[in-house]
């Protein structure tokens, strides 16, 4: 793929990663080091105090969005990709006219870049802006910037120039070993992408893949769409709980915390309820994947997503689900009995255990047994509390410190978003994390990470610097009071930390294997480390403190709370297995044996254990994860989630 796309979000990764692949990492002597700037200041106060604004300033520049100069307006995205499509043509000629050695992987990856730069802002911006006006200039460019990547990926006269290259064993041979690992990857996204077919079928798979590209979209904005019901056929003590406009009740989501059986019972049935479109919509992008797969000589779309990755095959990864499955087979019934037991014991006239239980008791369960009530636990927990924690690891780890840096007008898209400069001790600044962690209206409700540029070496000698962007939904601090995290939401901070600190330390000469750019099954590592860290009570203990008093958070409490992790670990783990292969099912053999609610059904019976719920849809499993557990992006956990992997840009 000649552009390599993002960790995370909605239109990916979910979760999710974009493709690309692992590179080699630190660049050393070869990336001249960046001072220390005096405009920077320390990273707890930035978070914990609500933003002041900016002082009226009448005649200073603005820069447009991350510092882009076109795009102080959403007209700008239309000049964005006019000019990244100018310079791509330009670059396409240059390379096939060179003569082949390391020259041409250095114009493939600057290609590449030159498109990723567009796509990668313009993705982020079309789900994240709250202006209409700029998501829709940006949802254009994207799909602008797309369809001529997808054209570039079955262009034979650029095909021909990486051949020349890779044809002739000499030259291979005097490559260094990064510089030979990119030029395989792109000859790779090639070949899957049906270069090999003659001129008609490459035209048919490149309608193909803008085709899937839409439809994914489509599909994926479809699930976070809130569903109504005629507020008659809710009891008021129901209603309550949710928005009412008009005569209708809106629900937005599983709210799968609430104490209410029936609030959670009615949020599932209501939200999940089957949408039409939608599920055409899905059956339609699983046709067309699996069109495309058997089109460029892949017998499922299963087989093609997973080539380059360390699973290899769908053969192993079901093997690997179902010998998990296996193991997690009796304490997952233990699990599900011990919270079973805590719902007869609150409400004995309703025990049995359904889909919408477990979140809820096996919380009741945890507060329980180890006294984690979260309200006892959030002052100690100040976001910025939470970022000096993570500040001090990574300064007794990685020798990097978090510095808080004022945005210029125009650079950010919402007042509370924060920037984050990422420095080295002794390589000076790695580059930006735009923390984007407030709740307003029509955000995203998921947990992700988004590339916005990625890093490489530049025939300066300079490094160009990567740009990121973490997504939360946190409460606004108040003038008295700072944001106040549970322990779900610290430890969701860390993990989508850990996606940030990949892509600013995954630091290669080329852009398109740096940082998250890697293989989609090693991109959660990271992330799923920085958890350790985040339940470790040597680490939560140094930043844990009251945010009034200043006490730290008392050691029998935090390893009570790193000790409560372990409650219904082998159901949470079981529900992700049920994900997992439902993923596989979809994109494995078409047709597929029954509707796709009806396979919902059947693997979640085989999988998970607990009841499927009659006309609850194939969203169903996408939306389930999103509530259910923070690592979503990059796991191919849902059914919906190769929508990303597999956009080539």
């Amino acid at each position: 793929m000649l552009c390599a796309g993002r960790l995370g979000g909605l239109g990916s990764r979910a979760a999710p990663l974009w493709p690309g692949r692992a590179g080699s990492r630190g660049l050393g002597a070869r990336i001249r080091a960046r001072g220390v700037s005096t405009s920077w200041f320390p990273v707890g106060a930035a978070f914990n105090v609500k933003p002041q604004g900016r002082r009226l300033d009448l005649f200073g520049e603005r820069r447009g969005l991350f510092g882009v100069p076109e795009l102080s307006a959403p007209e700008g995205f239309r000049v964005a990709q006019e000019n990244a499509l100018r310079k791509a043509d330009l670059l396409v000629e240059r390379v096939c006219s060179v003569a082949p050695g390391p020259q041409t992987v250095l114009i493939f990856d600057e290609l590449s870049d030159s498109l990723c730069r567009v796509a990668d802002l313009a993705d982020f911006v079309k789900i994240a802006h709250p202006e209409p006006a700029f998501r829709e200039a940006a949802e254009e460019a994207c799909t602008s910037i797309g369809t001529a990547v997808e054209k570039l990926n079955t262009n034979v006269e650029l095909y021909r120039s990486l051949q020349k290259l890779l044809a002739d064993k000499k030259l291979v041979d005097s490559l260094d070993p990064e510089t030979r690992r990119v030029a395989e990857l792109f000859m790779f996204d090639f070949e899957i992408s049906g270069i090999h077919l003659d001129k008609e079928k490459r035209k048919r798979a490149v309608d193909l893949n803008v085709k899937i590209l839409d439809l994914s979209n489509t599909f994926l904005m479809g699930t976070n769409f809130p569903n109504k019901i005629e507020k008659h056929l809710l009891p008021e003590h129901i209603r309550q709980n949710f928005v009412v406009a008009g005569n209708h009740v809106i629900v937005d989501g599983l709210h799968a915390e609430s104490p209410d059986d029936l609030v959670r019972e009615a949020a599932y049935k209501i939200f999940l309820y089957p949408n039409a479109g939608q599920l055409r919509c899905l059956e339609e992008l699983l046709s067309n994947r699996d069109l495309l797969a058997k089109l460029v000589g892949y017998s499922t779309y299963s087989h093609r997503a997973l080539q380059g990755t360390i699973a290899q095959s769908p053969e192993t990864v079901m093997q690997f689900l179902e010998k998990l499955s296996e193991k997690l087979s009796e304490r997952t019934i233990r699990d599900f009995e011990m919270i079973r037991g805590m719902k007869m014991k609150l409400n004995p006239q309703n025990s049995e255990l359904m889909p919408w239980d477990p979140p809820y008791y096996s919380g009741v369960i945890r507060a329980e047994r180890y006294n984690i009530e979260p309200s006892l636990y959030c002052p100690f927990f100040s976001l910025g509390a939470c970022m000096e924690g993570l500040n001090t690891l990574f300064g007794r780890l990685l020798g990097i410190t978090l510095y808080a840096e004022q945005p210029a007008k125009g650079e950010v898209w919402c007042e509370g978003v924060r920037k984050l400069a990422v420095v080295h001790e002794s390589e000076g600044l790695l580059g930006y994390i735009y923390c984007d962690f407030f709740q307003r209206a029509g955000k995203p409700h998921q947990d992700c990470h988004f590339t916005i540029r990625g890093g490489r070496l530049k025939e300066d000698g300079d490094y160009q610097l990567p740009v990121v962007v973490l997504m939360l939904n946190l409460p606004h601090p108040s003038r008295n009071l700072p944001t106040l995290l549970t322990p779900g939401m610290m430890e969701n901070l860390f993990h989508e930390m850990g996606h940030a600190m990949h892509s600013m330390l995954g630091r290669t000469r080329y852009q398109h294997v740096t940082g998250t750019r890697c293989p989609t099954d090693f991109a959660e590592v990271p992330s799923i480390l920085m958890e350790y860290f985040a339940n470790d009570h040597r680490v939560v203990s140094q930043f844990a403190r009251h945010y009034q008093t200043g006490q730290s958070l008392p050691k029998n409490m935090v390893s009570r709370l790193c000790e409560s992790k372990k409650v219904g670990a082998a159901a949470d783990m079981q529900l992700q297995v049920f994900y997992a292969a439902l993923d596989q099912i979809y994109h494995g053999k078409h047709p597929l044996t029954a509707s796709t609610t009806d396979i919902l059904r059947e693997t979640q019976e085989k999988f998970y254990g607990l009841p499927y719920v009659p006309n609850t849809d194939g969203r169903g499993a996408l939306s389930q994860g999103d509530a259910g557990t923070r690592r979503g992006q990059g796991t191919d956990a849902h059914g919906a989630r190769y929508a990303s992997e597999m956009s080539f840009y």
